[in-house]
């Protein structure tokens, strides 16, 4: 259930075929990328088959499998954009565990401490903070990102507005 409403949201924004030379990831489909895949035929991806790859190397890779919704929603979205890696350590950091990357039993227990504490809709929104912030450093570091920004910052936008009212 989690991940198909997720997959949804993430559709939403990973739409069809992209070849924008200042994307980093290249060409990309339902914001599967050449870079990442390279070995895949990008042009002709199906949403099913991304929709596979997303399982699996995103959703099960960032650990979104184990969180609660909208918790998930916000971790997957992050992982799809920015890498299960720094998806997984910004919400350790936004909970007080060691941002390792590393899913073990203190990363586990500071997320239920962080839910009991605050909420999951509340922590998932922090996390949509860490990432806006992910975004405005992206682009200090390489300016030639700001065309995306604005892409970016509605998404999260949207991804709030998800949290708390869908």
């Amino acid at each position: 259930m989690s991940f198909d409403k997720s997959i949804e949201f993430v559709f939403r924004w990973e739409g069809g075929y992209s070849n924008d030379p200042d994307d980093s990831g290249g060409e990309t489909k339902y914001g599967i990328s050449k870079k990442a895949y390279p070995n895949l035929n990008i042009a002709n991806l199906t949403e099913v088959q991304a929709k596979v790859i997303y399982e699996k190397d995103y959703w099960k890779a960032a650990y979104c499998n184990l969180l609660p919704y909208p918790l998930s929603l916000a971790v997957f979205d992050y992982a799809v954009n920015a890498g299960p890696p720094r998806a997984v350590k910004a919400l350790q950091g936004a909970v007080g565990a060691s941002p390792d990357g590393v899913w073990g039993p203190q990363t586990f227990a500071k997320i239920n401490e962080a839910i009991k504490k605050m909420g999951t809709k509340r922590l998932a929104a922090h996390l949509c903070n860490d990432r806006a912030n992910f975004y405005v450093d992206l682009v200090t570091k390489k300016p030639s990102q700001i065309k995306f920004l604005k892409g970016w910052m509605r998404r999260v936008f949207d991804l709030i507005m998800e949290i708390y009212n869908g």
